[in-house]
């Protein structure tokens, strides 16, 4: 399945870049309680953990892991995660 992200809406960006676990997921968890259903927020990270640690946090707590992707040689990983709808 492709999605396309040209015309996704981000709603909340959140910079974890230079954060180690597991502030960029208590972060992520805190914007989430902020969001409403449907938001989209945008996560930059440079901590590897991450790779395994937000998808986890999507699966278990039923939130959708839009997009993931490695950006650079640094590395930076950037995630798109759609908040779920009550």
């Amino acid at each position: 399945m492709t999605i396309s992200l040209l015309n996704t809406t981000i709603h909340h960006h959140l910079d974890t870049q230079g954060l180690i676990c597991p502030e960029p997921v208590m972060m992520l968890h805190k914007t989430v309680r902020k969001a409403k259903g449907g938001d989209i927020i945008e996560i930059l990270a440079t901590d590897p953990a991450t790779t395994r640690d937000i998808p986890n946090f999507c699966r278990h707590l039923g939130h959708t892991l839009v997009h993931q992707e490695t950006l650079n040689d640094a590395p930076t990983y950037r995630y798109l995660v759609q908040k779920k709808t009550a």
